[in-house]
C-alpha cells in the first residue's frame, strides 16, 4: 500500500492502469478523445488489459460515464468504448448504462479534494433499471485517465452504495505527481526533470 492510500484509505479494490500518463500517452489520449481517432480504442483497451489482475467469477464492465451534454458534443463516450472492448477481450458482460451523469460538473483542475467532492456531489447515479444487477457484483469501472481519482471515486462511492461486492479501476493512463520524466537537455547534458500537463477531469 502506497502512503496516500494508508492516509486515506481508498473505497475501490485496486487500479489497473495500462501505462503511466506522460507526453507518448497524452498524445494517444489527445488523438483518441479530442482527434476522433476511435480505432485506437482496441489497441488502449489491450494494454490495459494486460494489466488487469485475474478476473475470477463473473465482472460487470461500466464505464465513466458522460453527461449527456458532452456526450452530443463529442459524438462518444471514450469510457464507453474503451469498456466495449475490454469485454468482447474478457468475455464480461458490458453495461454501458450502468451509471449515469445526473448534472454536467465544470473543469475540477486547481480544486482541492473537499473542493472536488462538492463539486461532484450528486453527479453520478445508477441507472434505476440497471440496480438489481449491482447488488454482490464484481465490478470492473473504465475510464481513459485516471487524474485526481475524484470522478472515479464518486462512481464508486455510487457503487458501493448499490452494494457492489468490489470494484477494480480500470484506465489507459493514470497520471503520478511522483512519476517524473528525466530527460537530457542538448544545452547542458544534464537531467532535466518535467512533468507533462495533466489533463482535466470531466
Amino acid at each position: 500500500m502506497c502512503a496516500p492510500c494508508l492516509a486515506n484509505p481508498p473505497r475501490h479494490d485496486g487500479i489497473a492502469a495500462g501505462t503511466l500518463y506522460n507526453d507518448a500517452s497524452r498524445k494517444l489520449i489527445l488523438a483518441f478523445k479530442h482527434g476522433r481517432r476511435i480505432a485506437l480504442a482496441d489497441m488502449l483497451a489491450k494494454l490495459i488489459e494486460a494489466r488487469l489482475p485475474k478476473l475470477e467469477g463473473d465482472w460487470l464492465i461500466i464505464p465513466v460515464p458522460l453527461h449527456r451534454t458532452r456526450l452530443w458534443a463529442r459524438g462518444f463516450n471514450q469510457a464507453g468504448l474503451l469498456a466495449q472492448n475490454l469485454a468482447k477481450a474478457t468475455g464480461h458482460q458490458l453495461v454501458v448504462d450502468g451509471l449515469k451523469r445526473s448534472k454536467r460538473t465544470e473543469s475540477l483542475g486547481g480544486l482541492g479534494r473537499k473542493a472536488r467532492e462538492k463539486a461532484l456531489a450528486g453527479s453520478i447515479i445508477i441507472n434505476p433499471v440497471r440496480q438489481e444487477q449491482f447488488a454482490g457484483a464484481q465490478i470492473l469501472l473504465v475510464d481513459d485517465v485516471l487524474t485526481s481519482g475524484a470522478t472515479s471515486d464518486m462512481c464508486v462511492k455510487t457503487l458501493r452504495r448499490a452494494k457492489a461486492d468490489r470494484v477494480v479501476i480500470a484506465c489507459f493512463a493514470r497520471v503520478l505527481d511522483e512519476a517524473l520524466e528525466h530527460r537530457i537537455t542538448p544545452e547542458s547534458e544534464t537531467p532535466e526533470v518535467r512533468k507533462p500537463r495533466a489533463p482535466r477531469d470531466e
